[in-house]
């Protein structure tokens, strides 16, 4: 019987892509570089990658956080300050939210009858705003950033932190709900906790990295705890 229910943020709770993309216009007309699909689109790209690598443990977060601007500008032959895109960006974006399809829904469906914490690899301030925005704060028992929590997902250490904080915590009754096969589901993985993944877009799987369970609508999920 699952009694902790680990839900990541981005893409799985709000709409990251979304909020990226307003988020990168903005500070891109701040910086007057005009802000063309193709140019939001290959800063998504490089934005992932470089989160790619801290997963991996091959750039410090500060490196990620300057390292994207820096790659898009040398990209783009412009000569810009990096710091003060950061700065603007991640300011921009902890301002506002957009809501993953069914995720109000899904909260209130799991509120009062499991444990809720969020587990993000997101920036402690962007994620606070976004969260705050959004009021969903009150969903859950803890929030765990990894910022914070001084690892980031999906290392063991991350989850252990984590789980040290819960009084009386059973890993086998929990479970991590994420968009990510890397951060969420291996995290799930390394942490010997069940793991879902949340896959709307239904995009192939791999073999190296096997949920335990995928759902393509977050309305699936209340369904898949009742079973468990």
């Amino acid at each position: 019987m699952i009694k902790y229910v680990f839900l990541d943020l981005d893409d799985t709770l709000l709409d990251f892509h979304k909020a990226e993309a307003e988020a990168i216009k903005k500070t891109l007309r701040q910086l007057d570089i005009e802000p063309t699909n193709a140019t939001v689109k290959r800063y998504s790209e490089i934005n992932l990658s470089q989160w790619k690598l801290l997963e991996q443990g091959k750039l410090t977060r500060e490196e990620v956080k300057l390292r994207r601007f820096e790659i898009l500008f040398d990209e783009l032959g412009q000569v810009r300050d990096a710091e003060y895109a950061r700065s603007f960006y991640e300011e921009t974006l902890s301002h506002g939210h957009y809501f993953m399809p069914g995720a109000e829904a899904l909260l209130e469906a799991l509120f009062g009858k499991y444990d809720l914490y969020i587990v993000s690899n997101g920036t402690t301030a962007v994620q606070n705003g976004r969260i705050e925005s959004a009021g969903i704060a009150r969903y859950f028992r803890k929030i765990f950033l990894s910022e914070a929590v001084g690892d980031v997902k999906p290392s063991q250490l991350f989850f252990e932190r984590c789980f040290a904080e819960i009084p009386g915590f059973d890993r086998d009754a929990a479970i991590i709900l994420g968009d990510s096969l890397t951060s969420d589901i291996q995290g799930g993985i390394n942490a010997g906790v069940k793991n879902c993944w949340y896959n709307p877009s239904r995009c192939a799987g791999r073999e190296d990295i096997k949920p335990d369970f995928e759902i393509s609508s977050l309305d699936e999920f209340p369904i898949l705890l009742r079973r468990l």
